[in-house]
């Protein structure tokens, strides 16, 4: 699966978590535990948000400060969606033509960044979904793909304290994958 087709299959999935947040589970917890679920997908739809400008050449410092802060208002699903969508048109549009992308760490290759971001809605679709109580059997050639990508980049990203702690693997492929993303397939809000 290529990049691109990965990046939108996975942004479909999160949207389908997302429009199944009712009113009253924004305040919910998450299996990150420093977020609730409106910080989440806040932190999810800025990622969106910074595709564009990143694919279109721009490096962190032009982009400045514009995606701190709320950019859910009053509105949060409406706003995650339209991000979601401009992120997937941007890679769907600007991704073969961009020389690199000015990520903090240096500049990538854009095809990286954008596994990146299909990682990042994959696994925090899941958490969403662990959150709100909607179904979170991840789509099984997207966990194959992402697993596939992920094996050699594990250990960067958990040295650079970009992922928590592995947990125990059990050879069920979802499960694993998780555990590799330092969750625990099994989570379920405190208290339920």
């Amino acid at each position: 699966m290529d990049a691109a087709q990965m990046h939108r299959r996975t942004v479909d999935w999160w949207t389908s978590r997302l429009a199944a947040v009712g009113d009253e589970q924004w305040g919910l917890p998450t299996p990150c535990t420093d977020w609730d679920v409106r910080a989440l997908v806040n932190h999810v739809a800025g990622e969106d948000l910074w595709t564009v400008p990143l694919l279109e050449g721009s490096t962190i410092e032009e982009v400045g400060d514009r995606f701190d802060g709320d950019l859910l208002g009053d509105s949060p699903v409406a706003a995650a969606q339209a991000a979601a969508s401009a992120a997937v048109t941007a890679v769907g549009d600007l991704m073969e033509q961009c020389p690199a992308v000015h990520l903090s760490y240096g500049d990538e290759r854009p095809e990286e960044y954008v596994w990146q971001l299909a990682a990042d809605h994959l696994v925090h679709g899941w958490d969403l979904a662990a959150a709100v109580g909607a179904g979170t059997e991840l789509p099984a050639d997207l966990v194959v793909a992402l697993d596939e990508w992920f094996t050699p980049h594990e250990e960067l990203y958990r040295g650079a304290g970009i992922i928590g702690d592995r947990g125990a693997l059990t050879g069920d492929a979802q499960h694993d994958l998780l555990a590799r993303f330092g969750r625990e397939s099994g989570w379920t809000p405190p208290g339920s």
